[in-house]
């Protein structure tokens, strides 16, 4: 096997050589203590800056906008991480040329769900870290401290042309902590991949997760009851909490901080539910503590309940046929998304898989043609946008990504034939207008830093 020694191992080493050889003691200046209102979103918030791109044109193709629209015979421009113009005809002027000979071009895919980073693959107890069970009560826990940034699965999820993705704690906790949203590009550390000016989002989980594994231990909860009496209780703190803020003797408690967040609207609700029973009960908890549920994930019976979820203005996140691997997942049906969305709601494919992100342009094309067979018509160009702006939209992300219009981040793929075709897959890959994947180029195919030097590294996965 080709052995390589990493850059900053060298460095490493370099700086250990020197401190080896060097006689002069090194000033070390005092480190100030943090300022009590220094703000742990801006301490641990984005270091991201987008790679340089060149003005590109691709032309001659066919373009689904992500909001619902389509343009046939097309072009997009892009410059300055920003795309510039879409339409019939752009301007070519000094810019990179791709015509793409009838081929297709999509926004880049938005998972709302991912576990990437916080269980990465290797797929070893060591690695999973996306669930804090020592309490049914975690919402101090951030995702983003434990994104590894090396694993594989961010760069053959770039291959599937996943530009953004939401990584969230697991579900064993009635609140497991904040999620967060990333670029897809490669970082030292997990704060070089957070997408800036994303709202980060509170984790919350009702059903059986919850309380199987605190039933098990025979604490609270244990039933379905407890889960809400728990949930209850804990936003009735919150609320308490607030209104001492500021007072003396008033306690800094990490975990009240992320909730009050939520609170205040700074911080949005991603809930995984799967009952139509549950999720009313949930939204008539949030409007009893003054929040607002931004979407309801993997929502197997949304369908039962779809006019009521429009009506609250609350996103569904679903997959396209997972059902029945346990029993609040049995009454699934395979036209759950089409279904959705015919009845006016904000419907999203989602992945909650480090196999499936890599392919939701086929898993919405199921749940498309799922609903065709049941009558419900729902044009391709329509169907992208449950991983264009429906995700954007529940990730409070839609005035920057989600879709192919003038001034929005050019996070764009160009597509070897219809997206929607399980024949089809990205040629190229553009975030912030920086061509960052292309399968006829291998030094644009990039490869995680734990995989250097191991068979497969670079292919095409």
């Amino acid at each position: 096997m080709r052995r390589m020694v990493k850059p900053t191992l060298l460095l490493a080493a370099g700086l250990l050589a020197g401190c080896a050889t060097t006689s002069t003691p090194v000033a070390v200046a005092p480190v100030a203590p943090l300022s009590s209102e220094v703000s742990p979103e801006t301490v641990f918030g984005s270091t991201y800056k987008p790679l340089p791109g060149v003005a590109t044109v691709i032309r001659n193709v066919t373009i689904f906008d992500g909001k619902g629209g389509r343009v046939d015979n097309g072009a997009v421009r892009f410059e300055g991480g920003k795309v510039a113009a879409i339409g019939a005809g752009v301007s070519e002027a000094g810019a990179t040329v791709i015509d793409g000979g009838g081929r297709f071009v999509t926004p880049g895919i938005i998972d709302i769900h991912s576990h990437l980073g916080n269980y990465p693959t290797p797929s070893v107890r060591a690695h999973q870290d996306g669930n804090e069970v020592t309490g049914p009560v975690r919402p101090e826990v951030w995702a983003v401290h434990a994104v590894w940034p090396q694993d594989p699965g961010f760069t053959r999820a770039l291959a599937g042309g996943t530009t953004v993705l939401h990584v969230l704690p697991g579900s064993a906790n009635l609140f497991g902590g904040r999620g967060v949203t990333l670029k897809n590009v490669w970082g030292r550390t997990a704060q070089d991949m957070v997408m800036p000016g994303a709202p980060w989002s509170l984790k919350m989980a009702c059903g059986e997760n919850p309380k199987r594994v605190y039933g098990s231990r025979n604490q609270m909860p244990g039933s379905r009851m407890g889960n809400v009496a728990v949930m209850r209780q804990t936003w009735a703190n919150a609320q308490a909490y607030k209104a001492g803020m500021g007072k003396p003797g008033n306690k800094r408690d990490l975990a009240m901080e992320t909730l009050v967040g939520v609170l205040d609207g700074r911080i949005l609700v991603q809930n995984h539910c799967y009952r139509a029973d549950e999720m009313v009960n949930i939204v008539a908890m949030s409007k009893e503590f003054g929040y607002k549920v931004t979407a309801f994930h993997h929502a197997v019976e949304a369908y039962k309940i779809a006019d009521f979820l429009a009506k609250e203005g609350i996103c569904a996140a679903m997959w396209a046929d997972w059902w029945g691997f346990k029993m609040e997942s049995y009454d699934g049906i395979q036209e759950n998304l089409p279904y959705f969305h015919a009845a006016g709601g904000c419907a999203i494919t989602h992945s909650d898989d480090a196999h499936g992100i890599q392919r939701l342009n086929q898993e919405t094309a199921k749940a498309l043609a799922n609903g065709r067979r049941m009558g419900v018509a729902i044009r391709d160009e329509e169907a992208w946008t449950w991983v264009g702006i429906n995700p954007a939209k529940a990730l409070g992300i839609a005035d920057k990504v989600g879709s192919l219009e003038p001034g929005k981040q050019a996070d764009v793929v160009l597509w070897n034939g219809n997206p929607l075709s399980v024949y089809s897959r990205p040629e190229k890959v553009w975030i912030d207008g920086a061509l960052v994947y292309d399968t006829a180029d291998p030094a644009r195919r990039p490869v995680s830093d734990f995989e250097l030097g191991q068979p497969g590294e670079g292919d095409r996965k």
